[in-house]
């Protein structure tokens, strides 16, 4: 990964970038934080996730914890959202309190440390941790799928805190990764604007499993990001897999990412970095998945992982705590596999077929 020094100015995150963006009118603009992070010892994985909306000065705001007892919202953990939420007059990110009870978030060293709070007494659930980041946030570059023109980051994090559940409080102190995005979002956004004649030309290297065949169709909003780090911060990865761009054996390109390898990043070669899953044929999601992953110093990383433990929010695509080997370490991320409603049930048939 290239360092700050070296970076393009428009690659660089700088302290004011904690705070929202004014770049539009378009109604759909908006500009996300996520925050992510793991408890292996209990198979937890946990997301917040807020999108405002400038230009209709409103927020959506979730909260979710999943673990291996339940995936849909109602048997989750813990769940929670509220949509549409009127915001203040020009929020500061940097220190601000989610309306309608979110969460507290606030800015400790720019770009590096934040402190996050937030309690729901109605369910017996807290959360209060600091992530610090393993390195400085940089933008990938522009031009790469799924950012093409939106500007986004990841940073690693070590997360340290506690998570009351269930009236319990369970020690946080491991691997979280937060990003950023920032553009229009939603609305005909959501619909990719590719052209295709019919269906059988959606496919770019046809052949293979059905199921495989049917998961890269091109056109279709498929994403799929990838994560995992040892939990020294020293070994791990992070990137978005092209799997419309996958072969008819399964293997599918990375493209946006880094290899950290002896506690060094690298961008990834998206030119030898590729992944191939395998999927659970009753429930449909990645079970199990080989990554290789080269960058752009030649160096070289191989992979294994398993899901763990996963959540579903909308009854298709996954998210899910992943448990992985590489170098000898084993190393803790997640697996977002997303997909469009009418795409995820094509492809799970096709797995499911008995003859």
């Amino acid at each position: 990964m290239t360092s700050d020094t070296q970076a393009p100015r428009n690659l660089v995150f700088l302290p004011e970038d904690d705070q929202y963006h004014k770049l539009s009118d378009d109604p759909y603009e908006t500009e996300t934080n996520w925050w992510s992070f793991n408890i292996p010892e209990r198979k937890i994985g946990c997301w917040i996730h807020t999108p405002y909306h400038p230009n209709r000065n409103t927020v959506t705001w979730r909260i979710f914890v999943w673990d291996a007892d339940g995936m849909d919202p109602g048997r989750l953990a813990y769940y929670r959202k509220v949509e549409e939420a009127p915001m203040p007059p020009e929020p500061d990110l940097r220190d601000i309190t989610f309306p309608k009870g979110g969460y507290s978030l606030k800015m400790l060293e720019p770009g590096m440390k934040y402190h996050l709070s937030y309690e729901d007494p109605a369910r017996d659930f807290a959360l209060d941790f600091i992530h610090t980041g393993v390195h400085r946030p940089h933008r990938f570059r522009p031009g790469e799928p799924p950012f093409i023109q939106t500007p986004h980051f990841d940073q690693l994090g070590h997360v340290v805190g506690t998570m009351r559940l269930r009236g319990e409080t369970i020690p946080i102190d491991g691997v979280g990764v937060r990003d950023r995005t920032w553009g229009p979002r939603g609305g005909p956004y959501m619909t990719s604007r590719k052209k295709h004649a019919a269906d059988s030309q959606r496919v770019k290297f046809p052949g293979g499993p059905l199921w495989r065949q049917i998961e890269r169709e091109r056109g279709r909003g498929r994403i799929e990001y990838i994560y995992g780090h040892s939990l020294d911060f020293q070994t791990g990865f992070l990137g978005f897999v092209r799997m419309q761009e996958g072969t008819a054996d399964g293997w599918a390109p990375m493209n946006t990412g880094w290899l950290l390898k002896d506690g060094k990043f690298g961008e990834i070669d998206k030119e030898r970095s590729r992944m191939l899953n395998f999927r659970d044929p009753v429930g449909g999601w990645n079970s199990h998945m080989l990554v290789d992953l080269a960058d752009e110093d030649g160096r070289t990383l191989q992979a294994e992982g398993q899901s763990v433990s996963r959540m579903s929010e909308h009854g298709y695509g996954l998210n899910q705590l992943m448990r992985w080997e590489f170098d000898g370490r084993v190393g803790w991320g997640e697996d977002q596999d997303v997909w469009i409603g009418d795409h995820f049930p094509r492809m799970l048939d096709a797995l499911r077929r008995t003859r």
